[in-house]
């Protein structure tokens, strides 16, 4: 997290129009959404709100879209956030959002280069031997520029072409004054009954500061990227551009230049004598390792931050790896959501909906107002129905099934106040980036068939350990059968004696050794039932479908990260 997390809640004086033209926005849209939302329904008008909802929301993605664009900065990266926001957006606003693109008109480099002299507090003509004034991409919150390093700094550093990322002037006070603005609408909106009951607004404000304030502190990104380069060292798949540390501030990066071939040119691949459908593959591997090994993930795996870069191989040998680049949107699996998987599991072993709910309630996804009543039933059908099922079996079951299940708790899911913690957010990023660039480099890929390995790997690893911890917990069951009389004959007389004691660590940790092992096998099952069910109704149901996908992304963490730990 950058050190700016304690911005001022204020604008700047010289802010205070973008802040006034923010608000003003927001006030008149909050005050049309509650005329037709709450006013014409009280007087018998509600078929007129229900028939012009859609249109209404359409044409406010459509002006918030202007905005973005001409006011550029944070309000971008809010049109971004929204549209991925399926949990507590209507579809109608999540869809025309989903084209706002980051990009805007290039700073002129005099003022590029002012703020990197300031900032690295040396001309830039000592630096570099040469920079390429025209940017390279240019962005909301910065641009960057290819150079060359100085001989001197070249030798020390064994590079010698390199990428000069620089913060877009005056972007401190943007985002100041963006953030200023978004938390006072997110206080109106936390007054509003019929928005607090269906999500924490000044929780959502703060989720996209923290996201948005790491993402311009180039220290921040300079780290990730050599966490990242850590996880995947000595993997021949990956490459990672080094950091030149010594001209690295929070508003100036500088990183090895690796660009080669965008992982979706398939012509230049060709090319280069790589075949797209063997990208693919290796992709989602790499891909999932981050996701279900790592932990620690790229969450904006687009094709312009993935390229292909061909490197000499023996015969037989891969002659290719992949180069991931722009590492300020980084995703990582958090220690709570661990915790939380245990209780998820136990309550799916045994099919109790109930169960199920509290845990993913635990976990975050559910607001404290949420009826779950419906949504109870649903997961207990739901498990019912496919719970059981094997891997090739949920491939064999008609989609129509599961569309006609979707459908009968549609709208119950759709109602409820889901708010899904950001990792879980970029979590569905992530795949369904990574999903979009596989079948933009093979038409006929399916993304099922790479996540598959991982659960089955998961199944030929664990089977040893779970035969011989079932055997164990057989013989402990048994000799615990054989002891009960004379146990209970003693726990009832120290009842009444008044000293029972009600911890037993050794029973404890045997029950947490049965739990594990048969919940990590359990979990297999009713991730795919989950992800098959999501990938299917996501076509006709975007809301429906993500849930459906973000549940099964739960127990398949569980069967992932659970491990031995505590064995």
């Amino acid at each position: 997290m950058s050190g700016r997390a304690g911005v001022p809640a204020g604008p700047p004086a010289h802010g205070r129009a973008r802040y006034r033209r923010i608000l003003r926005f927001a006030s008149w849209h909050l005050a049309a959404a509650w005329w037709f939302e709450i006013v014409l329904p009280r007087f018998g008008l509600i078929k007129l709100t229900e028939r012009t909802r859609t249109r209404r929301m359409q044409k406010f993605a459509r002006r918030f879209h202007v905005l973005a664009v001409d006011l550029g900065g944070l309000m971008i990266k809010v049109g971004q956030f929204m549209s991925s926001r399926l949990d507590v957006l209507p579809p109608e606003i999540t869809k025309e959002l989903e084209g706002l693109q980051d990009e805007v008109p290039p700073v002129a480099f005099p003022r590029i280069r002012a703020l990197a002299e300031s900032e690295l507090r040396v001309p830039l003509s000592q630096v570099f031997a040469g920079i390429d004034e025209r940017p390279v991409a240019a962005a909301s919150l910065g641009q960057a520029h290819r150079a060359m390093l100085a001989p001197a700094l070249a030798a020390d550093t064994g590079l010698d072409a390199v990428v000069l990322k620089v913060q877009r002037p005056g972007i401190d006070e943007i985002v100041t004054v963006d953030l200023a603005a978004l938390r006072k609408v997110g206080g109106w909106l936390r007054r509003v009954r019929l928005v607090s009951d269906r999500v924490d607004m000044p929780a959502l404000v703060e989720e996209f500061a923290a996201t948005s304030l790491e993402e311009i502190d180039y220290l921040h990104e300079a780290t990730s990227s050599e966490r990242f380069a850590a996880d995947f060292a000595g993997d021949d798949r990956v490459s990672v551009p080094a950091v030149v540390w010594e001209r690295t501030t929070q508003r100036v990066l500088t990183l090895e230049d690796v660009t080669a071939i965008k992982i979706t040119d398939a012509d230049a691949l060709r090319a280069a004598g790589i075949d797209p459908v063997d990208v693919a593959p290796v992709f989602a591997a790499v891909m999932f390792d981050q996701l279900f090994t790592n932990g620690f993930f790229h969450a904006d795996p687009h094709p312009g931050n993935i390229f292909v870069t061909p490197i000499d191989a023996a015969p037989g040998e891969r002659p290719w790896k992949l180069t991931f680049i722009d590492f300020g949107m980084m995703g990582e699996v958090p220690p709570t959501t661990r915790r939380g998987l245990r209780k998820l599991l136990i309550a799916a072993a045994s099919r109790d909906g109930k169960g199920l709910v509290d845990a993913i309630r635990d976990l975050g996804v559910l607001l404290p107002s949420a009826d779950t009543t419906e949504l109870e039933r649903a997961m207990t059908a739901l498990f019912g129905r496919f719970g059981g099922m094997g891997f090739a079996e949920l491939r064999d079951v008609d989609p129509k099934e599961f569309r006609d299940f979707g459908n009968q708790f549609s709208e119950v899911i759709r109602t409820l106040p889901f708010q899904l913690p950001e990792n879980f957010l970029l979590i569905i990023r992530a795949i369904s980036l990574t999903s979009g660039v596989c079948s933009a480099l093979d038409p006929e890929f399916n993304l099922w068939d790479s996540v598959e390995p991982y659960a089955a790997q998961l199944l030929r690893d664990e089977r040893g350990n779970v035969v011989q911890d079932l055997g164990r917990e057989a013989l402990d069951i048994a000799t615990v059968a054989v002891r009960l009389p004379k146990r209970l004959d003693a726990v009832i007389t120290r009842v009444e004696a008044g000293t029972v004691a009600t911890t037993n660590p050794r029973l404890e940790q045997r029950i947490a050794r049965l739990d594990r092992t048969t919940g990590r096998v359990v979990s297999a099952v009713l991730f795919a039932a989950l992800l098959v069910a999501g990938a299917v109704l996501r076509a006709d149901d975007a809301v429906l479908g993500t849930v459906f996908m973000v549940v099964s992304i739960l127990p398949l963490l569980h069967a992932l990260f659970s491990g031995r730990r505590g064995r």
